[in-house]
């Protein structure tokens, strides 16, 4: 079996899916076979392996990292919240059904033993596993039958290092609070404490390190910089949202929709110098970008209204009429449709039936059992501003319960009772349309065809899409294409893995977690 070792932080978004991606790529450079794993994740920026299972993107990343395809054993339990007292619970990839906080917390016992068969089964095939833990495990009130961290890290008997965020402040308190709160027992787990997100001269901290030590008995395993390393975010706590208001070139607004998911969807855009990828949430802040993106959501009609509330879906319809690309990528692209539907309450939000932005002449039913495909392909049949990705290669993943299909105006709405939807190429179920006609037809608004839509995650990602997206934009405004550089976006994301790499070598005491790992180092 293999040899464990886990991060555990004193709160969200203290670093821990970071340095856990870190430590798989250090441990694949010195020679390991090496795979991630976090028992319960919470997050709605999820992704589809190739045998059609979903999963936390937090442990895709590590996963690429280690080197490793995807697994769902990987991330055994996600939980995606519907509400803000619920959640879709995915169980081993699949969807097992939509429960209250307090429902799951009472059952949650009956998924353990699943999350330990899937890491037994991991642990059969690799040297070592870097496991993520969540939120902190000094979280009193939810430490009884705890699964996701001293809980687990008991099960599979692991040792723990305990990540603190300075960046925020207090993290002396932090760490020394968090293993004053553990048992006895659990407090014999951690085996260092790792300083985070640093910006500054550590010798000043140097005083306040050694007296921790003493506090909390274990060493300091390091202290790690601020890192500046382009990584692909999970949750919504990412700092991508604070992106400002500044406006290059090229301006991309994303909406920040309530429950945003796939946001890493958009990641492509950020690469290039000269183009600003801003997310937008009120009217005043949208100006007027060359692109507007409608991103997915885990609730298109409660987001759809929420849309409409705040005026946003107003200026889009809009900056359409005149001219502006707008792109929906899932619930997004159901959101420009005539209608969104949801008979059976599929998401919990309340709302049978509601209109759409009317930019595509299509309609969406939730209906049938969700779709969790991988897709790719070649674009063809494109039509208007963005003809030019006809030929471009894609691919990607679908993750919807939504059907769409065009129909003209006034046509009886058909496949609510399960018939198969057809797109327009004539294919049963719209779900699987990505290779034809993925925008749905035309997408004309007054004449200009500018409104496009996909049900594929990923669909900007291979090389030369977003390139061609960017060159029509600077055509549309008279700008120099010459001043958008283009990139391996695969070459440029191995390069961010061995800088998080290096970085971590340098500030982390690689001998002491090879000595709690209980192996010897190799060479790089």
């Amino acid at each position: 079996m293999a040899k464990n070792i886990m991060i555990q932080g004193t709160m969200s978004n203290a670093g821990k899916s970071l340095l856990c991606a870190g430590l798989c790529r250090i441990f694949r450079q010195d020679g390991f076979k090496v795979a991630p794993y976090k028992s319960q994740n919470m997050a709605l920026n999820s992704f589809i392996t190739r045998d059609g299972g979903e999963m936390g993107r937090a442990q895709v990343v590590q996963a690429e990292a280690a080197g490793m395809e995807p697994d769902v054993r990987m991330n055994p339990i996600l939980l995606k919240p519907t509400t803000d007292v619920g959640s879709q619970v995915i169980v081993n990839g699949k969807v097992y059904g939509n429960m209250k906080a307090m429902e799951y917390y009472r059952r949650k016992q009956e998924f353990f033993p699943l999350a330990l068969e899937a890491y037994d089964s991991l642990a059969s095939e690799v040297d070592i596993i870097v496991i993520e833990g969540a939120g902190s495990p000094a979280e009193i009130n939810l430490k009884q039958e705890d699964i996701v961290n001293m809980g687990l890290a008991k099960a599979v008997d692991a040792p723990v290092l305990l990540a603190g965020d300075i960046d925020r402040g207090g993290v002396f308190a932090q760490l020394y609070g968090t293993v004053a709160l553990l048992e006895p027992d659990e407090r014999e787990r951690i085996k260092g404490v790792i300083v985070n997100k640093f910006r500054g001269d550590k010798k000043i901290l140097e005083p306040g390190l050694k007296i921790l030590e003493d506090l909390c008995g274990v060493p300091v395993a390091g202290v790690v910089p601020y890192m500046h390393v382009d990584i692909d975010d999970e949750d919504s706590l990412t700092e991508r949202f604070q992106t400002g208001d500044e406006r290059k070139l090229i301006d991309v607004a994303v909406i920040r929709l309530p429950r945003i998911s796939n946001f890493t969807d958009f990641s492509a855009f950020e690469r290039y110098e000269n183009v600003s990828l801003r997310y937008v949430d009120r009217v005043e802040k949208l100006h007027d970008p060359d692109m507007i993106i409608l991103p997915g959501t885990k609730s298109t009609i409660a987001d759809l209204l929420w849309l409409r509330q705040s005026g946003l879906e107003a200026a889009i319809i809009k900056a359409a009429s005149a001219g502006t690309l707008v792109f929906g990528v899932c619930g997004g692209f159901q959101m420009l449709g005539r209608s969104v539907a949801d008979p059976d309450g599929t998401e919990a939000a309340g709302i049978t039936e509601t209109y759409g932005l009317g930019l595509l002449d299509m309609d969406t039913v939730f209906v049938g059992e969700k779709v969790q495909t991988r897709t790719e392909g070649k674009f063809e049949n494109i039509e208007g501003m963005l003809s030019v990705l006809n030929g471009l290669g894609y691919e990607g993943y679908e993750i919807h319960m939504g059907r769409s299909r065009e129909e003209s105006e006034g046509q009886a709405r058909q496949g609510i009772e399960g018939e198969p939807f057809e797109d327009a190429a004539g294919k049963a179920d719209a779900s699987q349309n990505s290779v034809k006609n993925w925008h749905y037809g035309s997408g004309a608004i007054q004449g200009k065809e500018n409104v496009y839509g996909s049900y594929v995650h990923g669909v900007f990602d291979a090389n030369g899409i977003t390139d061609a997206i960017l060159r029509v934009l600077c055509e549309r405004k008279g700008a120099d294409p010459g001043e958008l550089q283009s990139f391996d976006r695969n070459a440029y994301k191995e390069q961010q893995y061995d800088l998080l790499a290096d970085t971590l070598r340098e500030s982390l005491d690689m001998d002491l977690i090879y000595r709690i790992l209980g192996l010897e180092p190799k060479k790089k």
